[in-house]
């Protein structure tokens, strides 16, 4: 459980802006380990009390989480898009880091997530992430999630709720609701045709001798 300290809480001064690689993970740790009441950077405050305050200590010591909210930020402050970044961890090492890149790469798909899967299957010359887990910023968005189940990650840890991202204007709730919609109902029309034409690849495919599943 959070708790959400009213007062006092501890405001980061101006120069703690401007991170290093591992500067927020620092900067994290270091106020978690000296500030007994709260931790507050810009609108986030957090607190804890007794177990509460421990558990949530832990959770601020995650460097891989610390480094997937560095990039977001950083990825906010460079103007390379939006605010949003992921990282993939194998064997306790990052493998692979991502950030969202949809607007500077025109890519609508260029996702934290998918950038940072896509480092990692070719830094492991493999399709499967089996042993691997990803941290990112906020939860994963229907897309992101799609391919996190693709990519067979083992485990996912985000930072902010799809709610607060809503918030910002990333709102993907209407996404979901689209799924409950009937085919012809959907905001973009899905027109189902030439499905016995369309068979043809998958017959082809179930008697290729020497396929590669996924």
């Amino acid at each position: 459980m959070v708790f959400i300290a009213k007062s006092p809480i501890l405001r980061i001064p101006e120069r703690s802006y401007h991170f290093q690689r591992s500067g927020l993970y620092s900067l994290l740790s270091e106020t978690a380990a000296n500030e007994s009441m709260s931790t507050h950077w810009r609108g986030f405050a957090v607190a804890g009390i007794g177990t509460a305050r421990s558990n949530e200590r832990k959770r601020m010591d995650n460097p891989f989480m610390a480094r997937a909210i560095q990039l977001s930020l950083d990825n906010v402050f460079s103007g390379q898009g939006g605010p949003f970044g992921a990282v993939i961890v194998k064997d306790g090492n990052i493998i692979a880091e991502g950030v969202n890149r949809v607007t500077v790469t025109n890519d609508p798909t260029a996702h934290a997530e998918v950038v940072a899967i896509r480092g990692a299957c070719a830094q492991l010359k493999s399709f499967a992430l089996k042993d691997c887990e990803i941290y990112t910023s906020c939860e994963p968005c229907p897309m992101c999630l799609g391919a996190i189940y693709w990519a067979q990650l083992s485990r996912i840890h985000f930072g902010n709720l799809a709610a607060d991202a809503a918030k910002v204007g990333f709102d993907d709730s209407f996404i979901y609701r689209e799924f409950a919609q009937p085919l012809p109902q959907r905001k973009i029309p899905m027109l189902q045709m030439m499905r016995e034409q369309a068979l043809a690849a998958f017959h082809a495919w179930q008697e290729k001798p020497n396929k590669i599943p996924y």
